[in-house]
């Protein structure tokens, strides 16, 4: 890596991440690298479609992409930036802010502004999700079919709420209204017909803006953590919610936790599905056609303060 001064970077701004606070978001860290000697570029954008040349000619010209926004613009550029062999730097500025929380990411401008310039580049892993015929699309903290992908849906359309009370809302709105989600789950060869208000395939442990969903993921494992959390009535579920922001609803009966490398969805076809707070359409409805969500192990150099994981665990059998 080259050194502070002769570091490059190309900032990807989502104007309307964090309710518009993006771009007031990147003004004092851009400030901050060029008087300490970077170079710096900042683009506006809130379409992948529209990013992806931008991306290209950065990671080419060597630059290192910056990510300015929430979980989803992570996302829209992450798997570009990982098949060019390129360096990702992160400014959260989103709603959730979820990756950034796993990686233990600063958040205030001089932090920020340091990592990029000092930090060390290590490698994260990240999903690949497709659903029938279509294209790989990559996701870096996780895929969900359920109650929780109501609720990002309840998020998009209450933000007038504060930032904070966004997600608690959306959450004990979707499971007052949810719909079981019936179907097949297969992590590696281990095949379960479920009854369940939600399952997670997570690559990170947060997810909901500071739900730590599955507290034993790692984003450097090599694995996936799968998390079924079955239909119980709905009383049952809203008093369960606190536990998710601890980690502590893996210890409830209604909870099964799994790991492996790849992992198959499919049911009713009603239920949406999401992955880092956008929406996936619907569950497909029969194995022939499920969604797979399959591990990139170490697939993305990124800007990190710390190696975050264990040793590794094994896939489940």
């Amino acid at each position: 890596m080259t050194s502070a001064g002769e570091r490059a970077f190309s900032f990807l701004v989502n104007p309307v991440s964090g309710g518009g606070a993006a771009p007031a978001a990147v003004v004092p860290v851009a400030r901050i690298l060029r008087d300490a000697g970077a170079q710096v570029e900042v683009i506006y954008s809130s379409s992948p479609r529209a990013t992806h040349d931008v991306v290209e000619a950065a990671v080419d010209r060597g630059e290192i992409v910056v990510s300015v926004g929430g979980d989803g613009m992570l996302s829209s550029i992450a798997g570009q930036v990982a098949s060019r062999g390129g360096t990702l730097g992160i400014l959260p500025a989103g709603r959730g802010n979820d990756f950034a929380r796993m990686l233990a990411l600063p958040s205030s401008a001089a932090e920020v502004a340091d990592l990029l310039l000092r930090g060390t580049a290590r490698p994260v892993d990240l999903l690949s999700l497709r659903l029938g015929d279509s294209a790989p699309r990559v996701v870096a903290g996780s895929v969900y079919a359920g109650v929780d992908a109501v609720a990002g849906e309840i998020v998009d359309r209450v933000r007038r709420i504060p930032k904070r009370l966004q997600y608690p809302y959306a959450a004990a709105h979707a499971l007052a209204t949810d719909k079981p989600v019936s179907g097949t789950v297969v992590v590696d060869e281990l095949v379960l017909e479920v009854q369940a208000a939600t399952v997670v395939v997570a690559n990170s442990a947060y997810y909901g803006s500071g739900m730590k969903i599955a507290p034993a993921a790692r984003v450097d494992d090599g694995l996936l953590d799968v998390l079924i959390i079955e239909a119980a009535s709905r009383r049952q579920l809203l008093r369960s919610l606190p536990k998710v922001y601890d980690g502590s609803h893996v210890e409830l009966p209604e909870v099964t936790v799994l790991r492996g490398r790849a992992v198959e969805l499919s049911g009713t076809p009603s239920v949406p599905m999401g992955a880092d707070g956008e929406p996936m359409g619907h569950l497909p409805a029969g194995p022939d056609s499920a969604a797979r969500i399959e591990v990139l192990p170490g697939a993305l150099s990124i800007l990190r303060p710390t190696i975050l994981s264990d040793a590794p665990a094994q896939p489940s059998r």
